[in-house]
């Protein structure tokens, strides 16, 4: 186990009527509560066997027996007004705990494996900065040597400018990008995808 990464994975309990509310104006609550629950289990798929410290940051309330093995993670609750404070705040307490390397990601990214994970500790090494664009102009991962607070300060959240203005406050910084990925927001980002296909007939 190597003690000085720690992997934030940030969720929201997956409920009826309060998960990937885009997608379900398309394809109804049922349908966007089943594919919630699929990347969910995809993030586990993902997560569970890689080397680090990994925390689970529940939105809501932290659920003791779900998906989330407490062999493999600790639980954690979220903090603050909007997600940039949330994010802030686990940044905060993981390097008070010791961590030299922090990552954060979703548990709703279907183009996300462990690999690409592993590559993005990897580039903590040489970088001080590692950002995992998303297509939609956000971004689904970033990481951190040490605590820089204006990444998430002055920022329109869920937004298309997102990925634009965190880049912009990490301009003197050595930061570097991985790949561009899809994150599954809307009826378009699933459409052509066969794993889907059961929750769109």
């Amino acid at each position: 186990m190597n003690t000085e990464n720690l992997l934030l994975i940030f969720t929201r309990n997956p409920e009826l009527g309060k998960c990937k509310t885009r997608l379900a104006a398309t394809i109804g609550d049922e349908a966007a509560l089943g594919v919630y629950k699929m990347l969910l289990n995809h993030t586990v798929t993902i997560t569970k066997n890689l080397p680090y410290t990994k925390q689970v940051h529940y939105s809501v309330k932290i659920r003791e027996n779900d998906i989330w093995d407490a062999d493999f993670y600790t639980k954690k609750q979220q903090y603050g007004d909007d997600l940039g404070q949330r994010m802030k705040h686990a940044f905060t307490k993981g390097f008070e705990q010791g961590y030299k390397n922090i990552i954060i990601i979703g548990s709703d990214m279907y183009d996300l494996s462990q690999q690409d994970i592993e590559s993005a500790f990897n580039q903590l090494e040489t970088h001080d900065h590692v950002v995992g664009p998303a297509e939609d102009g956000g971004y689904y991962l970033l990481g951190m040597k040490d605590l820089h607070p204006t990444i998430f300060e002055n920022k329109v959240w869920g937004t298309n400018t997102v990925l634009k203005d965190t880049l912009d406050d990490l301009q003197k910084h050595n930061y570097t990008l991985l790949k561009t990925r899809n994150d599954v927001d809307y009826y378009e980002d699933i459409k052509d995808i066969s794993a889907f296909q059961e929750f769109l007939t």
